[in-house]
């Protein structure tokens, strides 16, 4: 039974169902009662039975113990401990009196034989059994319920055992709520019960409390303290809070966990460049590593990386390619090119050539690629990527290009790639894929040398967001002059970022001959590639 106030008079009402609370938006932590009115013990909201709402749980104001402190045996909780806690036997009901820190009580929880519980009296912020213990200590344990303090105290006696009065659902608001009297305390136990929800509770009630001090407790065994005590088991419970974890937020570890993660030998590279120049910069090609390609219009980038493509399907590498700005047949046709030495995306070829092209390069291949061209969702984008890397197992996938990425999108250009890059990098760390990206350079001031005419290109020139050169593990540069009759088919490799060992600078220079649609690669002097004489990068 549970007393409401309506007026004057003091109507008895009985628990009907536990309900959703439409305050806090807890699930079960309200319940309704047979005369209608409602309180929610996670947040205290309160309806009466006319539907008024009030924030108080105020009931008889002339709140006094009921029922006697007796043991309770199936528990295993004595009575001398339920006098100390005031946990009343009263017929069928058990009760928990609550008071506030000066020692006034203020109303009871009282559980029901068939275990639901209601409220009497006016609601406190204070915990169960808080008004026992001073504010000063060496270790305070918190449970989740009366029951679980009260067999933590059995267990060990003397200690602060105390209780959260609405359970796991409340627990960082009541905890938040009594951040003065945890701070006094130079370790904080929180023993909460070993299922989902107590875990969960324990994280967020850690979250708001003084950093270093919180240890959290768990049983492997029982499901919380009451469970172990029931079982005669006490030095469980005693073991689970001398043995109690010091609570580390997500992102933080302990360095010395790492030591077989740092003490496996692994690969140099997973694959070499097509280039000797790139290699000896860059140190190969590694999975879980996102690289930049950059330049200005025109300047061979994406010629580029469908010849690195081509090696690696060559190679047996199972390869995604996402071409955003031409078809599949152009893609394709590309990539056959390069891997047969012939033009084939230029004039005319009949079709047992190009099925015979087809034959000797994509049938034999793991390529895969996207069926899309232009601008589209970049959510589009990364589902795809990710399914390409987790579902069709590529471990190196090629995106063409980040512009038109965004292009069709509305709102600030600089957010829009920040955003972008920073969930590309996310994916490539979560899928641990090579990812090779073309990007698009800013026009050059007036005062410099244009991109088309070989200017020489920078970190800072890179279109859109500092995110680019920042979130990528290197960044090349193509620099070709093409108003040049010398040197208008030479291309040179500029590493302007290199995360792997800082090595910058020019890599390597290439010539492209459009009759097989290959690149090769010019002599270039060995001091240029000389570790420790080249330019380092700043990031």
């Amino acid at each position: 039974m549970a007393q409401h106030t309506n007026g004057m008079a003091h109507i008895e009402s009985e628990h009907v169902r536990h309900i959703s609370c439409n305050s806090c938006g807890s699930s079960d932590g309200a319940s309704l009662y047979s005369d209608g009115h409602t309180h929610c013990y996670v947040c205290d909201h309160h309806t009466s039975a006319t539907g008024e709402v009030t924030h108080t749980t105020s009931m008889p104001t002339n709140v006094q113990l009921k029922g006697s402190a007796q043991r309770l045996h199936k528990r295993g909780i004595s009575e001398k401990t339920n006098q100390l806690y005031k946990i009343y036997r009263d017929g069928e009901l058990l009760r928990f009196h609550y008071f506030t820190n000066d020692g006034i009580l203020q109303g009871a929880k009282v559980k029901t034989k068939q275990k639901d519980f209601y409220y009497e009296g006016n609601s406190t912020d204070t915990l169960f059994g808080q008004h026992l213990f001073p504010s000063t200590g060496k270790r305070v344990v918190v449970y989740e319920g009366e029951l679980d303090a009260a067999s933590g105290y059995e267990a060990l006696t003397g200690w602060p055992h105390v209780s959260l009065p609405h359970g796991a659902k409340g627990a960082k608001k009541d905890i938040k709520k009594q951040i003065p009297f945890f701070q006094g305390y130079q370790e904080i136990v929180l023993f909460f019960d070993g299922d989902t929800a107590g875990r969960e509770a324990a994280k967020e009630a850690a979250s708001v409390l003084p950093p270093g001090k919180v240890k959290i407790a768990k049983m492997e065994t029982y499901k919380d303290a009451s469970d172990a005590l029931q079982a005669n088991d006490a030095e469980a419970i005693r073991k689970a809070i001398w043995n109690a974890t010091v609570y580390q937020p997500d992102g933080i570890i302990d360095a010395k966990t790492l030591l077989n993660e740092v003490t496996t030998p692994t690969k140099p590279f997973d694959h070499e460049y097509p280039y000797r120049g790139l290699n000896q910069k860059l140190h190969g090609i590694r999975y879980g590593t996102l690289t930049t390609f950059t330049s200005g219009s025109g300047q061979g980038k994406s010629s580029i990386c469908r010849e690195i493509a081509t090696d690696l399907l060559v190679k047996g590498e199972r390869v995604g390619y996402l071409a955003l700005e031409e078809s599949n047949r152009q893609t394709a046709l590309g990539l056959m090119s390069s891997a047969v030495g012939k033009s084939l995306h230029l004039g005319e070829h009949d079709e047992e050539e190009l099925k015979e092209a087809f034959n000797k390069s994509i049938a034999n291949w793991n390529l895969y690629m996207f069926d899309g061209f232009g601008s589209f969702d970049p959510d589009v984008i990364y589902n795809r990527i990710e399914y390409l890397a987790t579902g069709l197992d590529c471990k190196v996938i090629f995106l063409d290009h980040l512009s038109i990425l965004l292009s069709g999108l509305e709102g600030d250009e600089r957010r829009m790639l920040d955003i972008t890059m920073t969930r590309l990098r996310s994916l490539v760390e979560r899928t641990g894929i090579a990812l090779f990206l073309v990007s698009h350079l800013r026009r050059s001031s007036n005062d410099k040398k244009s991109h088309e005419e070989g200017g020489r290109v920078s970190l800072s020139q890179l279109r859109g967001s500092h995110s680019i050169a920042q979130l990528s593990d290197s960044v090349i540069a193509l620099e070709r002059n093409q108003q040049s009759e010398e040197e208008r088919n030479t291309t040179t490799l500029r590493v302007i970022k290199n995360r792997y060992s800082g090595e910058c600078g020019v890599a390597t220079k290439l010539t492209y001959d459009l009759s097989n649609c290959r690149f090769s690669e010019n002599e270039t002097p060995e001091s240029s590639f000389f570790r420790g004489t080249s330019e380092t990068t700043d990031f």
